[in-house]
């Protein structure tokens, strides 16, 4: 096929909004609906697109509409070139108002346990008027929204380098402990093993994340299965009320039960497991002023998170062990 003449004007900001439309809906009706306009103008202008393109982007089928190869690339496209210019637009009103602006995090347990929490009050207390929005769910969902222009950066686990498509920056190393409530019978144990920790109930991780896969290999070096009482569940708020209301052994970061005078960790190791802790942003968008205030203050509590811990250990000079952002590679 000859190459489509897409900067001469035909193809307008409207067609790519009905693309993106088409291919989350499903349907023509449910397309025009969301774009306020009626059904016919919605067909009249995939018609429009279709031959400026020279390429079929939809079957149509008696329930509705399914992109082909084309119109799946098409989308995706689309998608890019909205994001970029909804970025465009905020860019512009956060320089024309420097102390005013948004920016949307997404976040799981990883980051959402101290960094985030602490991240938004530094930049509150620097800049009172920026707005922060954060949205929680699992990496596969966020990145998807990363990748949509949904939210402006992922703040949680890096389970994967730098590529063409994200870029990660690591802030720190945190490592995870078994979590119990400060007065668990397992808690004032010296020789506890993970064995002994398999009839208690259990809150795991949900199936999707690196962190399941790991304490499942962990189990399995153990020659034990995993616990059949178990809950799943990736929210925070949800785990501590469990684990201090009940017998229930969590797995969690180390910082939450140093902060936290009714949990306590179980003194059993958990050998290499580990995470680094950082932002992803992509690569096909430049970071608005608020974002990148909200990096900066990110990186200052990420800064005093590290060196309180070094402290606590009784290091000597903790600066040897600060992990400073950098692509994690």
């Amino acid at each position: 096929m000859d190459m489509p003449k897409l900067l001469d004007g035909r193809l307008k900001i409207r067609h790519l909004l009905l693309v993106d439309a088409l291919t989350r809906r499903g349907t023509v009706i449910g397309a025009a609906a969301e774009l306020h306009i009626s059904q016919p103008v919605a067909t009249r202008s995939l018609h429009d697109i279709e031959r400026i393109l020279g390429v079929t982007l939809f079957e149509r089928g008696p329930r509705g509409v399914t992109p082909t190869v084309f119109g799946t690339a098409f989308a995706t496209h689309s998608r890019g070139i909205i994001a970029q210019l909804t970025e465009t637009g905020r860019h512009l009103v956060e320089l024309a108002d420097a102390d005013r602006g948004t920016v949307v995090v997404g976040s799981h347990l990883a980051g959402s346990s101290m960094l985030l929490p602490g991240a938004i009050a530094h930049l509150k207390a620097h800049h009172p008027l920026l707005m922060v929005v954060v949205r929680e769910g699992t990496p596969e969902q966020l990145l998807t929204d990363l990748e949509a222009g949904a939210i402006d950066i992922i703040v949680g686990r890096l389970t994967a380098p730098t590529d063409h498509t994200f870029i990660r920056e690591t802030l720190y190393t945190e490592s995870v402990q078994l979590i119990a409530r400060a007065n668990h019978p397992l808690a004032a144990g010296e020789n506890v093993h993970l064995s002994d920790t398999v009839d208690y109930p259990w809150i795991l991780p949900s199936i999707e994340t690196a962190l399941r896969t790991e304490l499942e290999e962990f189990f399995a070096d153990n020659k034990l299965a995993l616990p059949e009482n178990r809950v799943e569940t990736t929210s925070y708020l949800t785990i501590r009320q469990l684990v201090i209301e009940t017998d229930m052994i969590a797995v969690l970061p180390d910082l939450l039960a140093r902060d936290d005078a009714r949990l306590t960790s179980l003194p059993i190791s958990l050998g290499r497991i580990g995470h680094n802790v950082g932002t992803t942003r992509t690569s096909s968008r430049i970071a608005t002023p608020t974002a990148q205030a909200f990096i900066a203050s990110l990186t200052a509590v990420a800064h005093e998170m590290t060196l309180r811990r070094c402290n606590d250990r009784g290091s000597a000079n903790p600066v040897d062990h600060l992990s400073v952002p950098a692509t994690y590679r």
